[in-house]
Formats: C-alpha cells, sequence, structure tokens
C-alpha cells in the first residue's frame, strides 16, 4: 500500500518494548496508511521489527542514564532525526523519548505529537530531597515538552493524569485516557485449572524492588511457615540499567532458599498464566500493567496493591483483591484467602475473563490510537 496519510515516527526506549507494548498500534497504523518508522536503542529487538518490514531508526538511549554528555548527545540525535525524517507525528513512548523527544519536536517544528506517559516511574516514587529537585526539573521538562498545540498525551490511569496537569499545568484538554497497552484476546485465553495441591501463585515482572518483588518473596515466607499449601513462581530478570534493580547477591540468596522458583524472563505468557491459579503483582505504582491485563484474559484472579494502576485493571472482589503497596503481610493473607478457597478463585477468574473483554482488548486501543493520529492532523493548519 502506498501511504496516504503521512510520516509516523514512533520513539520507543526500547525494542523489546516497543515489540511487547506498541506492536499492535504500529501494525494498526500502517494498515491505515501511514509510513510508520520506529526509533528506539539498538538491541535484540531491532532484527524482528525490520523482519516485520518496518523501518528501524536507532538512537543513542539510555532508560536511566543522567551523564551530561550523553544527554546532550541524544538531544542532538532527536534533532537530526526529525530534521532528517519530517515526520506528520512524532508518537513518544516513556519518559525519556516524551520529555527530550517533544522539545526536540517542537524546536523542528513537527506538526503534531502524541506523547504516552506509561507511567510516572521511580522518578515520583523515590523519597527525600534529591528526589524533590529531580521532580521539579522533570515537572519543567514536561511543561516544555508538552506545550505546543497539537499534543495530545495519552495516560493509562486517572492518577497519573491528574498528577501531570498538577505538576505542569498543561491543558487537561489535550489528555487523553487509554486503558493500557490492550491484550489480544485470541491468543491469551481462559484455559480451566485441573484441581490441584500446592496451588500456583506467579508474579511476572523485571526484578525491581518498587515492583514489590521483596514482598512477594516475604510473603512466600510467611505462608511456608503457616504451612499454606501454596507454590510460587517469580518470573522476571534483573533490570541493570534501573536503580531498583535487585543485585546478584539478594537473587542468589532467594534462589538458595527455595521460597519462590525462579524461572527467568518468559516470552510465553499465556503458557505461564495457563499453569497459574492466581497471579500476583504487589507494585508500588505503574501506568496499567501489561501484566495484570494478560492474567484477565487467561481468567485468572488476581492480587495487586491498591496504588495508581495497578487498581485501574482489577474491580476489587469480583476479578481480584487489592492489599496495601508495601506490605507483604497484608499480601500475604490475600494469597492465603484465594489459595484456600476454589470457588472464589473460579468466580474471580470468569469475572477477570469477562473484564478483559469489555474493557482491555487490543482492537479497542488500536483504534483509540488511530483516532488520536486522525484528531491531530485535522488540528495541523
Amino acid at each position: 500500500m502506498t501511504p496516504i496519510a503521512g510520516r509516523l515516527l514512533l520513539v520507543v526506549n526500547d525494542a523489546e518494548f516497543f515489540l511487547s507494548h506498541r506492536l499492535p498500534v504500529a501494525v494498526g497504523a500502517r494498515a491505515a496508511g501511514y509510513d510508520v518508522r520506529i526509533v528506539t536503542a539498538d538491541g535484540p529487538g531491532v532484527p524482528r521489527i525490520r523482519a516485520l518490514g518496518f523501518t528501524h531508526r536507532p538512537l543513542p538511549l539510555t532508560r536511566s542514564g543522567t551523564h551530561p554528555v550523553a544527554e546532550l548527545r541524544l538531544l542532538i540525535a532527536l534533532y537530526r532525526l526529525f530534521r532528517a525524517e519530517r515526520p506528520e507525528i512524532a508518537h513518544l513512548v516513556t519518559i525519556k523519548p516524551v520529555l527530550y523527544g517533544g522539545i526536540m519536536a517542537r524546536i523542528t517544528g513537527v506538526p503534531a505529537v502524541v506523547a504516552a506517559v506509561s507511567g510516572l516511574g521511580f522518578v515520583f516514587l523515590e523519597r527525600g530531597v534529591r528526589a524533590a529537585l529531580v521532580r521539579r526539573l522533570v515537572a519543567a521538562l514536561y511543561r516544555v515538552a508538552l506545550g505546543g498545540r497539537a499534543v495530545r498525551v495519552v495516560f493509562q490511569n486517572p492518577d497519573d493524569r491528574a498528577t501531570i496537569v498538577r505538576v505542569t499545568g498543561i491543558d487537561e484538554s489535550k489528555t487523553v485516557l487509554i486503558r493500557g497497552s490492550g491484550v489480544d484476546l485470541a491468543t491469551h485465553v481462559a484455559v480451566p485449572r485441573p484441581p490441584a495441591t500446592p496451588v500456583v501463585v506467579v508474579m511476572a515482572a523485571r526484578l525491581l524492588r518498587d515492583k514489590g518483588v521483596r514482598e512477594f518473596v516475604d510473603a512466600a515466607r510467611r505462608l511456608r511457615e503457616r504451612a499454606v499449601p501454596a507454590r510460587f513462581v517469580l518470573a522476571g530478570d534483573r533490570d541493570p540499567g534501573n536503580p531498583t534493580s535487585i543485585d546478584d547477591r539478594e537473587l542468589a540468596a532467594w534462589r538458595a532458599g527455595g521460597l519462590v522458583e525462579l524461572v527467568g524472563h518468559r516470552t510465553d505468557v499465556p503458557r505461564l498464566f495457563a499453569d497459574a491459579d492466581i497471579v500476583v503483582l504487589p507494585s508500588y505504582r505503574e501506568g496499567l500493567p501489561k501484566v495484570l491485563l494478560e492474567a484477565a484474559a487467561c481468567g485468572r484472579p488476581v492480587i495487586t496493591s491498591d496504588v495508581p494502576g495497578c487498581r485501574d485493571a482489577v474491580t476489587p472482589g469480583e476479578t481480584g483483591l487489592l492489599v496495601p503497596a508495601r506490605d507483604a503481610a497484608a499480601l500475604a493473607d490475600a494469597i492465603e484467602r484465594l489459595v484456600l478457597d476454589p470457588p472464589l478463585r473460579a468466580r474471580m477468574g470468569a469475572a477477570s475473563r469477562a473484564l478483559a473483554e469489555r474493557a482491555f482488548s487490543i482492537e479497542g486501543v488500536v483504534d483509540a490510537h488511530l483516532r488520536i493520529y486522525r484528531e491531530l492532523r485535522g488540528a495541523v493548519p
């Protein structure tokens, strides 16, 4: 198909993240007539992006680095990228592409910008004087990056939207709420679990402190002491680029202790959840965690934190349970409740699937983004 809708640059920090969270939007935009080009840091996912027929442009981007020379290099690269590609729309995903890309898009005259705030991250979670200063700087950068006329800022939950509107003063009419990245309901199906002892409790996440990984391990310890018949599976890898990553020594201690089964990063999430009875995510804050959408689509009850993003993926008491963040004791109690009540697990699992069908389909997410693109193209003189 000859592109008829203009050039769209999708700028994402990480190639793997693009493939797992934004690929359907890119495919949908291409089908709608856009000349879609993908911009990420170099990485193992890049060959697959190219194999899918997309033009890829590399960026010298690190997710959490703050070295002034590296940040300046990234700003210059974004400036040159926008000048060379001349997109009609720049769709910026995650914090550095949004902040730096938004600023460079304004400087280079990119007609329209979509800024996807996937979650506020550790910048808004950390405490102390230094964290407060960083938040003030980030808020100032947001004000500049999102200050253009033809801009839409996409949030995954209302709490994040309220926070950014409050700290930046951006016009709320520029904001759009889309509940997560969506899930493929055809590949994520509800497979009934045969009665089994022990019950399998799965947490799938990067091994970060602010994902609640320590609380999950502590809950497993508490329930072992109570002789609750459950297996605990932790799927995910360390993330050395994130300052809250679990270190090798702590991971080795967990492995030696045998409280949880460490299975590493899994790409076969439907299979992982088909073998689970309960899915847990005790995170401190999220955008709208895809893992909870996938759990719902697979018909599994979930236990997650009563914090922005996480609570937006659950109907409390119907599809799962909410617990306070950073509270391993409450997490253990909630897990024990579901472990010991198979009928409740079954009811919540069925309700989870119904919620996914109603609110989390990937088709709905793609359509919402295409509407934003059309609106922005109409707003550009």
